[in-house]
């Protein structure tokens, strides 16, 4: 049988521009243990290009953790969600651009589908896009310079 996984990703910035960053946890969709966690202040940026960060970083973790799995990205971005699935156009440059980056990176897996969770079902992804916003707002809005934070789960990845 495949592995599936499920990834949690999550962005958001301090002002819309402002200080933003992500997170995105990896989570073994049968057991639900973490198997991989990422983090990162971006900088200056809005709160789309944010999120749409988180969901890269989590599609390019799962597809290092176990190329070719099966993946559920759940994500309480409505317009991520929306667009990811086709069923919403992407008109700005910028989101078209982050979501051809994110189609490759689902290339790495199987199939991955796309669902809207409230921001109270995706806490853990919300606390690292926080702790990522928090050390953007101490750099005055500016990328960390640092790469992003990683915290192997249990298979120690990374």
């Amino acid at each position: 049988m495949n592995r599936r996984l499920l990834v949690e990703a999550d962005g958001g910035s301090r002002g819309n521009p402002g200080a933003a960053g992500y997170g995105a946890v990896v989570r073994d969709a049968r057991s639900g243990a973490v198997l991989a966690e990422v983090s990162e202040s971006i900088g200056r940026a809005t709160n789309n290009v944010a999120e749409y960060s988180g969901l890269l970083a989590g599609l390019r973790a799962a597809g290092r953790l176990a190329p070719g799995a099966e993946a559920e990205v759940r994500m309480d971005s409505k317009l991520v969600v929306e667009q990811m699935s086709g069923r919403w156009r992407i008109k700005h440059p910028d989101l078209r651009a982050l979501a051809a980056e994110a189609r490759q990176a689902a290339r790495a897996l199987g199939r991955v589908t796309y669902t809207w969770v409230p921001r109270e079902r995706n806490t853990h992804a919300d606390r690292l896009a926080n702790e990522a916003m928090d050390s953007a707002a101490r750099n005055g809005g500016s990328a960390n310079g640092r790469d992003p934070q990683r915290r192997s789960g249990p298979l120690g990845l990374w």
